[in-house]
């Protein structure tokens, strides 16, 4: 039966390029963050996008995402609005998604608030992306072009590095790109020890 890792971690904290490297080991990765901006331009979502946040944040049917961004992260009851409209979307699409790889042994789904959704509870282990808050910044700044201001905003709607760290079965320290590689070599060793003794 496959085996579900949710694969999580901060903004900043560099999980996506953990993703990318589970999937260069020849792992299917579903990457949560990329499939809800798609998700976000179907019909459907744009449309509840609209009856809740109004039309003033869509160019035609184009939605500007750095409007939105500087609404809900400032006010965590709008950030629950547009949650409710695209984690049951991205779910749907997931279950979608899994029946498609379901040959593979160990499948990866990446997301960043994985516990903070509550999906968390939905697969079999939790590996947490960490790194120090000061790098996380900086490289959210150059990835994103916001100011620290707003990085913080971001940081501070999600949950910290100990609260995540808590609920994980595995941590991996990003501080070099390197080093977080042979951890999650790792830490796969012993994903397909426990699979094969399934």
């Amino acid at each position: 039966m496959t085996k579900i890792i949710g694969l999580t971690g901060g903004i900043g904290s560099g999980k996506t390029t953990i993703a990318k490297y589970f999937n260069s080991l020849g792992l299917p990765v579903y990457i949560a963050d990329d499939e809800a901006r798609k998700i976000m331009q179907t019909p459907k979502v744009i449309g509840a996008i609209k009856e809740t946040f109004g039309e003033t944040l869509f160019e035609g049917t184009i939605l500007k995402r750095d409007k939105l961004a500087e609404i809900v992260f400032k006010a965590p009851g709008k950030l629950k609005e547009l949650n409710a409209i695209v984690h049951p979307a991205v779910k749907q699409h997931f279950k979608e998604w899994l029946m498609e790889h379901k040959k593979f042994p160990i499948i990866i789904y990446e997301a960043a608030i994985l516990f903070e959704s509550g999906n968390y509870k939905d697969f079999d282990l939790i590996i947490t992306v960490t790194a120090p808050l000061e790098s996380r910044i900086q490289r959210v700044i150059e990835r994103d072009k916001i100011t620290r201001e707003q990085v913080l905003e971001r940081i501070n709607s999600q949950w910290t590095d100990e609260q995540r760290v808590s609920k994980s079965d595995y941590v991996i320290e990003n501080i070099d790109v390197e080093m977080a590689k042979r951890k999650t070599d790792e830490i796969l060793k012993i994903l397909k020890i426990k699979q094969n003794e399934c």
